[in-house]
């Protein structure tokens, strides 16, 4: 099975409490990704909670955002709408990377990611899941992702290149 994880491509991160201007701008290339894609999709959702200012993260990052059920919280509708008839799920996360992800996919042949932030979730999820599947041939397409800034998404990208991502131009 082919896998497409789309990374917190959440209103909050695109232009809301967190988001920024590159963030607005991969979104029409992320839906045309997704357009494109055949296999299965996995939607992640940072989700926290009323509380998350005292988190250990909410202390480190003292903005909220992707409070559960709110209108940052949820996914860009236009990349929902791009997936509609398609095989796809929305999980959500905690934490920058989902400890739920290795589990979700079955046999997997390819994984690919895009999504936000480059430099948080998206290397986090990538990560845990080359850990998982080292076998798997991985890849990311830097234009269907975003950084916290751009110099952060390029350092992203090189940690994402030595550890056997494909990072594709």
């Amino acid at each position: 099975m082919k896998y497409l994880i789309v990374v917190d491509m959440q209103n909050d991160f695109i232009d809301g409490a967190l988001g920024t201007a590159e963030a607005v701008a991969i979104v029409p290339a992320v839906a045309e990704k997704i357009r494109a894609f055949d296999g299965h999709i996995i939607f992640t959702q940072d989700t926290h909670f009323a509380n998350y200012l005292t988190t250990q993260e909410g202390r480190n990052l003292p903005v909220e955002h992707c409070i559960r059920e709110t209108e940052g919280w949820r996914i860009r509708p236009e990349l929902l709408d791009a997936a509609a008839g398609k095989d796809y799920e929305v999980v959500e996360k905690y934490t920058f990377g989902s400890d739920r992800l290795p589990e979700l996919l079955k046999d997997p042949e390819s994984i690919e990611l895009l999504g936000l932030c480059t430099d948080i979730c998206v290397v986090s999820n990538a990560l845990i899941l080359k850990a998982h599947f080292r076998e798997v041939p991985m890849k990311l397409d830097p234009a269907c992702c975003a950084g916290v800034t751009p110099a952060k998404h390029l350092a992203a990208l090189e940690v994402m290149k030595s550890c056997q991502v494909e990072v594709t131009e």
